[in-house]
């Protein structure tokens, strides 16, 4: 199965308009870095809070799928660097935001052609004024991260649209497998990911992969199984191992009652189509909340060239359980197959197998952006020592609000953060 891909899976391409990497400057931390966003804003740039359209609907288009055609095809195109790389220049820099208006359509065609874009050694996005002057100037519309109450980000910069990454020290050894930022509901077209203070020991880097070359790699037997069967992602566990000594016929009534006050209480606050099922993972008192089933492959909303569209690397029980994890059992995830039965390991080991093949870990340092087309590339992060401050932006269709009137708001959001995940 191996296929020219040397250059997207380790070093990244370098486009040849740059030079040698300047010294990275030393960030603050949050807290400072937020203030100071704050007071930078002025009447050019007003605050965006309550300002931000929800996450867009997903764009599904996985039927009548021919795997053998596309993987042949994707096995005989030249490889394309995944990311493309972008070095400032002194010139560049000193244009600030203008060098990117001038090449919108430049950056839009490369976007396109190779799912990221790495921004290297920009001055303009070392805080978050500056990172959002970098995606305005781009003409992106920024929006609601599609799991906006999960609790695993919050605001760094509400007025300019910048949430924190999984930056926290409660998850600094929990390692985040390739996933797309998306749920069977909503999905953002694209993302920017930036770094003001990569992690001050050690690790912590970002990780990409092709979606178009992890599909062009699996088995296609095993592609063919899951787009058949599908799949469905259970997103948070619920044990009410209390209920266990009822007698049965009271425990049965106390577990439909419970079952259907998170079904219609606390499952909408996450604005998520769930199903709130028992036992699934074998464990009788054990609620979860899981997803409807859903193609593991899409077909690109542009394009229509298939991707591995699935967060099947990160949510996968069997293979969180085999690497750095640190997530509460709350918080737990897992992947099964639509009818719910389990996934056979050798199956889950294969995908983790071909996706790792396909990573590439980048190094970001500040100041450095890393824009990704968010239905094609997969990206995921490190464990990591010491201070870290990574924060993203997402990106839709629709135009800016004046109010939040249907919209997700941040109170789960803000308790889970505090009480669940710990700051």
């Amino acid at each position: 199965m191996m296929r020219l891909i040397a250059l997207c899976i380790s070093l990244p391409h370098v486009l040849p308009l740059g030079v040698s990497p300047l010294r990275a400057s030393r960030v603050s931390r949050s807290g400072p870095l937020r203030a100071v966003a704050e007071l930078i804003r002025n009447d050019a740039s007003p605050s965006l809070a309550g300002a931000l359209p929800d996450c867009p609907p997903t764009v599904w288009d996985a039927d009548d799928l021919d795997v053998e055609y596309w993987q042949k095809k994707y096995s005989s195109e030249s490889s394309r660097a995944c990311p493309i790389e972008l070095v400032a220049t002194d010139a560049a820099n000193a244009q600030g935001e203008a060098y990117f208006r001038e090449r919108k359509d430049e950056f839009a065609a490369l976007l396109a052609e190779h799912g990221t874009i790495w921004f290297k050694d920009f001055e303009l996005m070392k805080d978050p004024v500056g990172f959002r002057k970098f995606w305005e100037a781009l003409e992106l519309d920024p929006c609601l991260d599609p799991i906006h109450t999960s609790g695993l980000r919050k605001f760094l910069s509400k007025g300019d649209g910048v949430y924190e990454e999984v930056n926290k020290q409660a998850l600094s050894k929990h390692y985040i497998g390739l996933h797309n930022e998306s749920t069977f509901k909503k999905t953002a077209k694209s993302g920017a990911f930036v770094c003001f203070k990569p992690a001050t020991v050690s690790g912590g880097e970002f990780l990409i992969a092709d979606g178009e070359a992890i599909f062009r790699d699996l088995d296609p037997e095993v592609i063919k199984t899951l787009i058949e069967r599908k799949v469905r992602i259970s997103v948070s566990n619920l044990d009410l191992d209390v209920l266990g000594p009822l007698p049965e016929e009271l425990k049965k009534q106390a577990m439909g009652k419970v079952g259907e006050i998170v079904d219609a209480k606390i499952a909408p606050k996450f604005d998520m189509d769930l199903d709130m099922i028992w036992g699934t993972d074998g464990k009788e008192m054990r609620l979860q909340a899981i997803e409807h089933a859903q193609s593991p492959v899409n077909r690109h909303p542009i394009s229509k060239r298939p991707v591995w569209f699935c967060n099947m690397h990160n949510h996968a029980r069997f293979l969180r359980d085999r690497r750095p994890c640190r997530v509460p059992e709350v918080g737990m995830t897992d992947v099964y197959f639509g009818d719910l039965s389990i996934i056979p390991g050798d199956m889950l080991a294969h995908v983790n197998e071909v996706c790792e093949r396909n990573i590439v870990r980048v190094p970001m340092q500040p100041g450095d952006v890393l824009l990704c087309d968010n239905y094609r590339v997969l990206h995921g992060r490190d464990i990591f020592e010491g201070d870290r401050l990574h924060a993203v932006s997402w990106f839709g269709d629709d135009a800016l609000e004046e109010s939040q009137d249907g919209k997700p708001g941040d109170l789960l959001n803000s308790f889970i953060n505090n009480f669940v995940v710990g700051q």
